[in-house]
């Protein structure tokens, strides 16, 4: 598949997250992701405004469903998500209804491994339960509390070719990556690639980070979209 560019909008005043998804999109970001701080902040109300502002955009709600899985999807489908997510680490059936909640309002359904003991077994589950989508994800407090320890906290790459060739579904590494290191994974197999913390969200807050990042947010599309069409499953 051709990649796509998916900006993280982990931020919690929404006039914020509706400027900063037209430059991104302005500059060639492809989907939005309505973050889990943005959900908090301002729930359907976040989706739905920028459902409105931009109607033919892909819109990812990052709800980390772990319980009440069709209702929870439900709702983000009638505010006008194109996609959510739902966690490994959600008891099988949870998993099950969000496939099924997509299927029934044609959403795509994203499995988030955050937190799984195995990653990739974690991952394969995901894609075996019907996700279309698997996030590899490596946690935000994780990688700072190992860190804080001085020691070298885990990264995405560290076991992304093996989630790779364990699922035949596109696959996105999620968490702790720089800007390089995020262009660089249509490399191992994985077309989506997401921008978040540090270039466009503030790595301490749920703001944008301070300065002119449009420029560089073009120089990081153009380069992705280079890459042209990415193999996908056990043979990229």
């Amino acid at each position: 598949m051709k990649p796509v560019v998916q900006i993280s909008l982990d931020v919690i005043e929404l006039e914020e997250a509706l400027e900063t998804a037209e430059m991104a999109l302005r500059v060639g970001v492809d989907w939005l992701e309505a973050g889990t701080p943005l959900i908090l902040a301002e729930g359907m109300r976040a989706v739905r405004a920028l459902r409105e502002r931009f109607p033919e955009t892909p819109i990812v709600a990052d709800l980390k469903t772990m319980d009440g899985g069709w209702l929870e999807a439900e709702v983000m489908a009638k505010a006008g998500a194109s996609h959510v997510v739902v966690m490994a680490r959600a008891h099988e059936e949870t998993i099950k209804e969000v496939v099924k909640a997509g299927e029934d309002f044609g959403m795509g359904v994203m499995g988030d491994n955050l937190g799984c003991p195995d990653m990739v077994a974690g991952a394969k589950l995901l894609a075996d339960l019907g996700c279309g989508y698997v996030v590899h994800h490596v946690g935000y407090d994780e990688r700072r509390g190992i860190a804080a320890r001085g020691e070298r906290p885990p990264n995405p790459l560290d076991e992304l070719k093996q989630v790779v060739a364990a699922v035949d579904v596109p696959v996105q590494a999620v968490g702790g990556l720089t800007i390089e290191q995020a262009v660089q994974t249509p490399e191992y197999g994985a077309p989506l690639v997401v921008l978040g913390a540090p270039l466009v969200i503030d790595g301490d807050s749920f703001r944008t980070a301070d300065g002119n990042i449009e420029d560089s947010l073009r120089l990081i599309c153009e380069k992705v979209h280079a890459y042209g069409d990415v193999a996908v499953g056990p043979h990229a």
